[in-house]
């Protein structure tokens, strides 16, 4: 009767074992600051909303671009960690709204990480406002961060 037990004692600790294991080889996901999605920046309307009405809408970007007469950027990086190996970043969002002399939005502009490329995913323009160049510079200063783990 002892020896039954022994056995369904050892198959219970194998089983946690390989339980946990397995959840060590699991990815974990990370994701760092925040992009508004499609839906938030639809509320938002080219020309008439101001700097007040965004932030109300969507928040105010928590870094950069917040200066007296620029823009704002709302940026977001996904991250994946496998067991002992260096986090990868498999994602980035950054969102620029520009505004006029009077405050206005003037553009609304999605960008992301496509084979290393910045890429506009979506663009609601009224004048030219910033342009890859400057996204990539953006980008490219982010891009030089490493995941903190949380």
């Amino acid at each position: 009767m002892g020896s039954g037990r022994l056995t369904k004692g050892r198959g219970l600790i194998a089983g946690l074992a390989l339980g946990v294991l397995l959840a060590a080889c699991s990815p974990i996901m990370r994701y760092h600051g925040y992009a508004p999605s499609d839906e938030d920046l639809a509320q938002i309307q080219v020309g008439r909303d101001t700097r007040e009405t965004v932030a109300q809408a969507i928040g105010q970007p928590g870094m950069g671009g917040v200066m007296e007469g620029s823009g704002w950027y709302y940026v977001q990086s996904d991250w994946r960690e496998r067991g002992w190996r260096a986090p990868e970043e498999v994602d980035r969002q950054v969102v620029a709204i520009s505004f006029d002399q009077g405050d206005r939005v003037s553009n609304i502009e999605r960008f992301g990480l496509a084979d290393g490329q910045v890429v506009a995913l979506s663009r609601r323009v009224t004048d030219s406002g910033p342009r890859p160049s400057v996204m990539s510079q953006v980008l490219s200063a982010l891009g030089q961060f490493t995941s903190l783990g949380g």
